[in-house]
């Protein structure tokens, strides 16, 4: 095994990536089977996860995917998706909590309804979750490999910008600060706990605005880096804290975003 090899490897890990059959989460978890992990996806929708595992499984990687339903939206879909974990392994490397939910509606008609709604499956779902796994996380880590937490934060959690999704981008910033509050909690476990705080990318949230060719060149004009991001985006970031190369990373919100977060209109005496 060659020096990049190693130290990336991811090989022999057990995953899993919830809200997986689109989008961000359907990056993640090809870039683990590609790499050689056991990565099983869970989304509302189980016959989705049962065709994109297929899928991924046909792309030759090392790894493999197994899909089936999984709603986090309740305590109790919660219970019913930590039981058909536990039922396939005793031990889990890496959890990606990727299940999300947005809003988006004027300020003057923005419902009380969403609000609970995006934070259940936003904040609460991956508090939850997260504690309802340790067991498997614990089972894993290791002084030499720590378990692997990723919660799915947002550049709209870092940057105070709504866009009509006000419960949406409060319920990032939550998931970022749960991120902190977790990392050092879970250090003397041996689980980092970290955040992606991704930009645009194309995915069924998005869709609205990034669907076609030309949505995605307008959307990616507004990015400092000039586009939106790509699948290997996902992959790299990925890759880096799920393997050894990631292996002393905890508490960190790693920007997705082509520029994004450091994105402001403010000139002082430049012209």
């Amino acid at each position: 095994m060659s020096y990049l090899d190693e130290l990336f490897s991811v090989a022999g890990k057990t995953a899993l990536v919830t809200g997986a059959a689109t989008g961000i989460g359907r990056m993640a978890a090809t870039a683990l089977v590609r790499a050689g992990a056991t990565v099983m996806i869970a989304s509302r929708k189980g016959e989705d996860c049962i065709r994109v595992s297929g899928e991924l499984n046909r792309l030759g990687g090392s790894g493999r995917a197994e899909g089936f339903a999984g709603d986090v939206s309740s305590e109790a879909g919660i219970a019913a998706l930590v039981d058909k974990v536990k039922a396939r392994t005793e031990r889990l490397n890496i959890l990606v909590n990727n299940a999300g939910v947005s809003w988006g509606a004027p300020l003057e008609s923005f419902p009380y309804h969403a609000w609970a709604k995006v934070f259940g499956v936003n904040v609460t779902a991956v508090f939850h979750l997260t504690r309802e796994l340790l067991p498997l996380l614990d089972a894993a880590a290791s002084d030499a490999d720590p378990a692997r937490v990723i919660n799915l934060g947002s550049v709209m959690g870092t940057q105070p910008l709504a866009d009509d999704a006000y419960s949406y981008s409060a319920s990032k910033a939550a998931v970022h600060h749960l991120t902190r509050t977790l990392a050092i909690e879970f250090a003397a476990r041996r689980i980092t706990v970290n955040a992606f705080a991704p930009g645009p990318f194309q995915s069924r949230m998005t869709a609205f605005a990034t669907a076609t060719e030309d949505q995605a060149k307008h959307v990616g004009g507004h990015v400092p880096i000039g586009r939106i991001g790509a699948p290997d985006d996902i992959a790299g970031a990925t890759l880096y804290l799920c393997s050894r190369a990631g292996s002393y990373i905890t508490g960190a919100i790693l920007p997705i975003d082509g520029g994004q977060s450091v994105q402001h209109g403010l000139t002082l005496f430049k012209e």
